[in-house]
């Protein structure tokens, strides 16, 4: 373990933290230049620690505080879908625009280098549905509110919003707030 592993901290504990951090690589300069891309994708392979951060998320939000779970594209499909499993709940893809099918709402937002759409199914989701929305990084916010304002068009109820990592330091939490974040990694 690394000394940023063994100092690791987040919504989740300590150990928690530890698991993603030491499962998190950084790549510089991706997908431009000046900016430290945080590649999840070794957490993902290792079944162990992938399997303690999605359980983490379940202990976390407990039985039946929510009725589904939306997972914001791309990674954040990968935990959304995982969460669904372990709970027996179903899973909504928060797609990129121009992915689904059939009529959906879109919501734009700024990213910390671009800007980018983000869309649902009109149907996604029934009245007053209970929807925990998952993502892999918070970073300004802007991806994880135009997901929870989509979740919201399509008439579902924020049960949550988790990620595995916050980068505390783009500030995004304080952008979502008085909506409460549950990150596993804060850095």
């Amino acid at each position: 373990m690394t000394d940023e592993t063994h100092r690791a901290t987040g919504d989740g504990g300590p150990e928690l933290a530890a698991v993603v951090a030491a499962g998190t690589v950084d790549v510089p300069d991706f997908p431009q230049p000046g900016i430290v891309f945080k590649d999840l994708m070794p957490l993902f392979a290792d079944g162990k620690a992938f399997r303690r951060v999605v359980d983490g998320i379940v202990e976390h939000y407990g039985a039946g505080t929510f009725d589904v779970v939306a997972g914001v594209e791309a990674r954040g499909f990968v935990v959304a879908a995982a969460v669904a499993y372990a709970t027996g709940t179903g899973v909504v893809p928060v797609r990129k625009a121009g992915k689904l099918p059939r009529a959906a709402y879109s919501a734009s937002y700024a990213l910390e280098y671009g800007e980018a759409t983000l869309e649902v199914h009109r149907d996604a989701f029934v009245a007053g549905q209970r929807v925990l929305v998952v993502d892999d990084v918070l970073a300004t916010g802007g991806t994880a509110g135009a997901a929870i304002d989509l979740v919201e068009q399509a008439g579902g109820t924020l049960a949550g919003f988790t990620v595995l990592m916050e980068l505390a330091f783009l500030k995004g939490r304080e952008r979502l707030a008085p909506r409460e974040v549950h990150a596993l990694l804060t850095v």
